[in-house]
């Protein structure tokens, strides 16, 4: 007897009860990273969810598997920088119990079709220096090194675009 393959769904949160999901995720995130996220004003960001995830120039993703949140990835616009029709993509998470399925690269590319129908051109990220397997999925999925669009106090930043 062959299992059935899990039911997975992306949803664009919009209610109360899912952008109450999407803080909890986030907050997982930030959890997940050891720093302090202060510098990025993240308490703000949680409380005006969606704030400049807001559509049509930006977007909250989540996933479920089988009914049970996932992960997570955003897309906002990012006017300020060197890029012409740039936004940025942020908050890519994935929950342990569903790593190494591609949860987190269908996220991201949906993310980024987001973008594109949004009509940007370029899609901006930074990450860590040990998030490895983030840097080669966005490796993969076409971002390259650049100079820093942005201030980012953490050692070991890298900072990465890609056309869209």
């Amino acid at each position: 007897m062959t299992a059935e393959p899990p039911l997975i769904d992306f949803i664009f949160p919009s209610e109360s009860e899912q952008l109450a999901q999407i803080r909890v995720i986030f907050l997982e995130y930030a959890q997940s990273l050891s720093l302090d996220l202060a510098w990025q004003d993240f308490d703000t960001e949680l409380a005006t969810l969606p704030g400049d995830y807001s559509a049509p120039r930006g977007a909250l993703l989540m996933a479920t598997v089988n009914g049970e949140l996932a992960g997570c990835c955003a897309m906002r616009p990012l006017d300020s920088s060197d890029y012409a029709n740039a936004c940025e993509m942020k908050r890519l998470y994935v929950r342990n119990a569903y790593r190494g399925v591609g949860l987190g690269r269908q996220l991201a590319e949906q993310i980024m079709d987001s973008a594109r129908l949004a009509g940007y051109s370029t899609i901006l990220l930074d990450t860590l220096d040990d998030m490895q397997t983030a840097r080669t999925l966005y490796q993969d999925l076409g971002f390259a090194e650049i100079p820093p669009y942005y201030f980012n106090p953490i050692p070991g930043a890298h900072y990465l675009m890609a056309a869209l």
